[in-house]
């Protein structure tokens, strides 16, 4: 009876602070009037070692172009899921061109270039200019073909996602994963980043609507959200550990009585 009236208590305590915790951005007023908060400016990831490049290189000529893309079908496995599926991270090919520990990637007739620390629009025009020397108005397109984020903890759907476009903010990544559960908590959601060899972490209050002005708003390639579980939960958790353990000692106790009142 006891554990009966603990679940009815967390329950009921649970159901009154559910408007607070669950709606975001609760800073905006509920009238006409609009609130006008300004953009963090985009940062543009920078492609590192072991990134997968997709790059196009397309001229006049039709040959050309496909010897030029050719290594672009070259295949190399990553671990993820496509993004807005739900299930367990696993071992898919991507294709593109494998940067080197070294930092550069091949490509066909315009050789070794270095993109490490640069980004795709960088690399683009650098390898606009190098194709130009040798073919009239080439177009030249660059993106990730790995670009993962990794959203944890009380999501719907929790995993390693291959984004399509390298341009994720925090709510995409929380959209992609099925949205906060009802356990989420929302004022305490972190943020894990590999910055030259060191990790930051930074914490988000999804309930304000300056995380839009945060310069961590849009995510970068390898990005780890963790949103913390609530107090709801944590008791949750701990009724049913008292439950089983109450199962247990019953169990215990009538094997004992049980030991004491038969004869062998």
């Amino acid at each position: 009876m006891s554990n009966f009236r603990l679940g009815i208590f967390i329950l009921l305590l649970s159901s009154c602070a559910a408007p607070k915790n669950v709606t975001y951005f609760q800073d905006v007023p509920d009238t006409l009037r609009q609130k006008m908060v300004e953009m963090s400016a985009y940062n543009t990831p920078v492609i590192q070692p072991d990134d997968i490049l997709q790059v196009s290189i397309q001229t006049l000529d039709p040959a050309t172009t496909a010897l030029l893309s050719q290594q672009n079908t070259n295949t190399w496995p990553t671990i993820g899921a496509t993004a807005g599926v739900a299930g367990n991270p696993t071992a898919i090919n991507v294709s593109g061109y494998l940067v080197d520990k070294e930092g550069y990637v091949i490509l066909p007739l315009i050789g070794k270039v270095m993109v490490s620390g640069k980004t795709t629009d960088a690399i683009r025009d650098e390898i606009r200019t190098k194709a130009a020397e040798y073919y009239k108005d080439p177009v030249v397109t660059v993106r990730f073909a790995n670009f993962k984020i990794t959203v944890l903890g009380e999501v719907a759907r929790p995993s390693t996602y291959v984004m399509p476009s390298e341009k994720v903010t925090l709510l995409d990544a929380i959209g992609i994963a099925g949205d906060l559960t009802i356990f989420g908590k929302r004022e305490n959601v972190m943020l894990i980043r590999d910055n030259n060899g060191k990790k930051e972490f930074v914490r988000f209050n999804l309930n304000n609507s300056n995380i839009f002005t945060s310069p961590y708003f849009y995510l970068h390639q390898g990005d780890v959200v963790y949103v913390e579980p609530n107090k709801a939960k944590v008791a949750s958790t701990d009724m049913a550990r008292v439950r089983r353990l109450s199962i247990l000692a019953t169990a215990l106790s009538l094997l004992i009585v049980i030991a004491t009142r038969v004869k062998f």
